[in-house]
């Protein structure tokens, strides 16, 4: 909606073209015009409208102030407001829709639950969710992990493998599965080669999805590192077959740590 911002430069822009890279009507600009809200820069010989740089900045903003639902009179008294400062104002907008963005994922995941139990894909239990571990040690890695990450963090990826339900929490298992046994295989390359990172990045989108936050629009760079350093730091995490691997730890650790400084910051 915002990228027409990018085009400035022109000697004008016509009501046709700006109402084509801002996404509205032409109508809608004429209303504005009329209102007081955006007046063009200039007007040519035959009367035609022509907006410049500065009435495309006032139209972003317009814009901005309309998804959060301000009426156009309120826009208007606080873009015309001489204390008006455009980089606040931008600020204030990234704050706004980022919280929006918050609840608006959360509905979409309510709303997930919602269909899979309607479609009788029953909800995992909170002990399927460590199915696979023996009860005391699923006990002490959930205990570990509340007072590392906190006890709120842990229960959203809990409750978003939940939502998953039974078959899709089990081709999640599987599909980590399948990718550890690939790093394995492939221990002995150089952590920064294209096929080692090429399955890095196929364990960082499938951690995403057991920390519930694929969705989500910050890379999560210095967690994805920080769990690259914890493989190395525990060995638990690391051991196949009842075996330690401390040389597949040090591989993973460097694998993620060049993975998340090159692809994810």
């Amino acid at each position: 909606m915002f990228a027409f911002i990018k085009d400035v430069g022109m000697k004008g822009y016509s009501v046709k073209r700006l109402a084509k890279l801002a996404g509205v009507s032409v109508r809608t600009l004429h209303l504005y015009d009329q209102n007081g809200l955006l007046k063009p820069e200039t007007r040519t010989s035959a009367g035609y409208r022509l907006y410049g740089e500065k009435e495309l900045l006032r139209l972003q903003q317009i814009l901005f102030y309309k998804e959060l639902d301000f009426p156009l009179q309120e826009i208007k008294n606080i873009l015309d407001n001489p204390s008006f400062n455009l980089i606040k104002a931008l600020e204030s907008h990234k704050e706004a829709l980022a919280a929006r963005r918050s609840r608006i994922t959360t509905l979409l995941a309510t709303i997930d639950k919602t269909i899979l139990n309607l479609k009788g894909n029953t909800m995992l239990s909170h002990e399927e969710l460590y199915k696979g571990l023996p009860k005391e040690q699923a006990k002490t890695y959930r205990k570990e992990a509340i007072e590392k990450y906190g006890q709120e963090q842990i229960e959203h990826s809990e409750n978003s493998l939940r939502s998953l339900g039974k078959d899709g929490f089990e081709e999640l298992k599987a599909e980590s599965g399948e990718i550890w046994l690939t790093l394995f295989s492939l221990r002995e390359q150089s952590p920064e080669s294209d096929e080692v990172q090429e399955q890095i990045a196929r364990h960082y989108n499938s951690i995403r999805k057991f920390w519930g936050t694929q969705f989500l629009e910050d890379k999560q760079a210095d967690a994805y590192e920080g769990l690259g350093n914890l493989y190395l730091q525990d060995e638990r995490f690391t051991t196949i077959e009842g075996k330690s691997q401390p040389e597949f730890a040090a591989f993973l650790n460097k694998a993620m740590s060049f993975y998340a400084r090159s692809s994810l910051k």
